[in-house]
């Protein structure tokens, strides 16, 4: 009874958010349930991402596949790197409503997933319901040069009717580009979950494939969403930057900005205005 009264205190306009672990949210707004980059696999198995790149999954999720309810839709920033999809998220595939990921992603997984280009857009729609508009946005996984390494990934701007503070914007595995920057300059963003970690790999250095800290205050002062949340920051092993990195970032931060900066428990649903 306590979390049913709970939830009657959220606004219609919110949107309730539960950080599941790594990249996988789960968002729910006016009656859509969306779920990010599915990974349910439990921890301690080690997984490779080709060219000699590779992690062991440190932390199980804090939702199971089988407890996560139905799915109107997967975003699925890529579908080829098992952080992002593993085998467990790759087995709810089947049983959500709709699956929007790249175009390469969509003619690998086949079916009717929906692929887009950055600042492509398309619609969820549903009798009863708000329709939901997605726009892809761009990402690049790593240094000048990597796509061939890296392969696409997209991120998500969710955009539906009554939105007060602007856009969600799930950033999708990217380092901070000229991309990611132009999301700053053609969106008003509301509510930004934003994938962290500062990956990097032994056989490539120093190299770094997402955000690190220091690129996540950047960004925030760019973008100036009313909240902030950093995602894909632990659980595995070629995460380096995690929330302790970014605290310290934040440290010297203004406190306009340290304001912003929202971190989800993992596991529990949290109410965001949107």
């Amino acid at each position: 009874m306590g979390g049913e009264a709970r939830r009657d205190e959220h606004r219609v306009s919110d949107v309730r958010i539960t950080h599941v672990g790594g990249p996988t949210v789960l968002l729910e707004v006016e009656g859509w349930r969306l779920l990010t980059d599915p990974t349910f696999d439990p921890p301690g198995r080690a997984y490779r991402f080709g060219w000699g790149t590779g992690s062991t999954k440190l932390v199980g999720p804090a939702i199971a596949a089988e407890d996560i309810g139905p799915i109107d839709a997967v975003l699925l920033s890529h579908d080829h790197h098992d952080d992002n999809l593993d085998a467990g998220g790759r087995a709810l595939l089947p049983s959500a409503g709709v699956v929007v990921t790249t175009r390469a992603g969509a003619r690998r997984l086949g079916g009717a997933v929906r692929g887009l280009e950055p600042w492509e857009t398309t619609r969820l729609e549903a009798a009863g319901r708000p329709a939901v508009e997605i726009t892809a946005t761009p990402c690049r996984h790593g240094p000048p040069l990597s796509r061939p390494l890296a392969g696409d990934v997209i991120g998500f701007a969710l955009r539906w009717g009554g939105q007060e503070h602007g856009l969600v914007w799930i950033s999708g595995d990217t380092v901070l580009h000229g991309g990611v920057r132009e999301v700053a300059e053609r969106l008003r963003v509301g509510t930004a979950l934003v994938h962290l970690g500062g990956v990097r790999f032994p056989v490539t250095g120093p190299l770094r494939y997402t955000m690190t800290a220091r690129d996540a205050v950047e960004l925030c002062d760019r973008l100036e969403p009313r909240t902030f949340i950093p995602i894909h920051y632990e659980g595995w092993a070629h995460f380096h930057d995690g929330r302790s990195a970014l605290e310290r970032e934040l440290e010297s931060a203004s406190s306009d900005l340290r304001g912003r900066v929202r971190w989800l428990p993992l596991g529990a649903e949290v109410a965001v205005a949107a």
